[in-house]
């Protein structure tokens, strides 16, 4: 349903899949949840930098737990932390700015966070717990954009 010289928005746009019209609010929320999911890989990939800037350069902070599973030192996991947090930034401003691939990468990226955040269990129980909720979301919402939606 298109409408001309009224100064109002379509109530339906068509949708290029199906070929049924669709409320624009479905198609608003796809992108809110894209853009939400960009917003919080920018935050999700500046917490894992500085995280792993501290872990690298105070090492003395970090108790590794006796027992663990997982026995990696915190100067590995520090450099590990800095890099995927750099390109988990980079990858949130791509998807901000509209690009197909940097959400297939945002998921793989957002995948391995979720990962490394399992991994540090042991040290911050909650705040890991958090951070691979968050994790899940952006995945689905990375996943649930719709095709003819512009973010």
């Amino acid at each position: 349903m298109t409408t001309t010289g009224r100064g109002y928005a379509p109530q339906y746009e068509q949708d290029q899949r199906y070929g049924a019209p669709q409320p624009r609010h479905r198609r608003s929320r796809g992108v809110a949840g894209t853009v939400l999911a960009g917003v919080l890989m920018i935050l999700s990939g500046l917490y894992g930098f500085l995280a792993g800037l501290g872990m690298v350069l105070k090492r003395s902070f970090f108790v590794q737990p006796p027992g663990y599973a997982y026995d990696w030192s915190v100067r590995n996991w520090g450099w590990t932390e800095l890099i995927l947090g750099a390109v988990v930034f980079a990858a949130g401003v791509c998807v901000l700015m509209g690009m197909t691939w940097a959400r297939v990468v945002g998921v793989i990226l957002v995948t391995l966070s979720a990962v490394g955040s399992f991994l540090v269990l042991p040290y911050y129980p909650l705040w890991s717990i958090v951070l691979i909720a968050v994790d899940v979301f952006v995945i689905w919402s990375l996943v649930a954009y719709r095709r003819g939606s512009r973010v």
